[in-house]
Formats: C-alpha cells, structure tokens, sequence
C-alpha cells in the first residue's frame, strides 16, 4: 500500500476510483466499482447525508481497489474488504468517515437481523456475500452494533450501498465529491 505524508492522498484515491475502480466488475452486479461508488455518494448527497458520510459513500468499497490479487469474495472468502479500507483511510481521515466504511458490511448484517423484507430486497450476490460474511446478526448483536457511534450514519449509507446498482445510471463525476474528501482531509489535519 502507499502511503502519502502530504494531501496528495485526495487526488491519489480520486485517481484509483476512476483507473482501477472503472476496470473493476462491482462484485456480479451490472456495474463497476467506479460506478457503484458514484452512485452510492451521489444518493447520499441527495439524501442530505452529512458531509463525512457522503465522503464515506464515495469510498465505502476502496478496500476492494486495495487488493493486489484477486477479491477473495470472488472465491467464496471474506477478504473484510470494509476493515482493509477503512484501516488504509484512517491514516488520513477521521473516524467520521472511517466508521460507516468499517460498518457498511455489518450493516447489511444489522439490516438483514432487523428489518422485515431487507434480506429479500438484496440482490443475489448481496445474499451470496452476506453468507460469506457471516449472515444476519442475533438480536443482541443489533442492539449492541446500532448503539454505537457513527451507526445510523452507516445504516443509511448501507441503504444507498444497496441501491446503487444501476447499470447507466447518469451520475456526477469524482470530481464533484472532491470538496468532501478534501474537506473531511481538512478536518483530519486539524483534529
């Protein structure tokens, strides 16, 4: 992984959603990481998230751009893709961002415990990768995981995660989330 002890690490991850993100399938979906990622933030704009988590729906899956082999998920394993971002991101974000990356995987498991029809509104390799990630939570483990901070932030990103699918979906460009990212970098700098 490369680290950057500079702001280069905004124009540095836009770059790798529009290389790699573009050349790389969304899991069995219609569309590519680059689009799912556009998508996700663009919903989560409209939806008048908070500035981190639009930051955060733009980069929920760049665990997935990280590997340098492979998506284990291709394989039937979970390569915790949401940890291996949001550990590379917290070099450089706060956890505002960070912590609905870290839960947009558990939150689908929180969603799936909870909520009445969101298992059967996933799409089928939503259900395949819930399996390989450890299914629905218990009751308690959706108590314990929904009180925790940043939570509901994470949920509703997950809500656009799941919706954002669309094969030709118009959307704006990387470019248009980069005031987020670079104000969540801002924010960072100043902790």
């Amino acid at each position: 992984m490369i680290l950057f002890m500079n702001d280069n690490i905004v124009s540095y991850i836009l770059d790798l959603l529009q290389t790699k993100g573009a050349d790389i399938q969304y899991g069995n979906e219609d569309v590519t990481q680059l689009e799912h990622a556009l998508q996700c933030a663009d919903l989560a704009e409209k939806n008048n998230l908070p500035n981190p988590t639009i930051a955060a729906a733009l980069l929920h899956d760049i665990g997935h751009l990280l590997y340098q082999d492979e998506d284990p998920i291709h394989k039937g394993k979970d390569g915790y893709h949401e940890n291996l971002g949001a550990d590379y991101l917290s070099q450089y974000f706060t956890e505002e961002v960070t912590t609905p990356i870290r839960a947009h995987v558990d939150s689908k498991r929180y969603l799936s415990s909870v909520e009445k029809g969101y298992y059967e509104s996933l799409s089928e390799a939503s259900k395949l990768s819930l399996k390989v990630q450890g299914g629905p939570f218990t009751k308690e483990e959706a108590e314990n995981f929904i009180k925790k901070p940043f939570m509901k932030h994470a949920v509703e990103m997950r809500r656009f995660d799941d919706m954002a699918k669309i094969q030709n979906k118009k959307t704006p460009d990387v470019n248009h989330f980069r005031p987020y990212l670079d104000e969540a970098r801002q924010s960072y700098l100043t902790k």
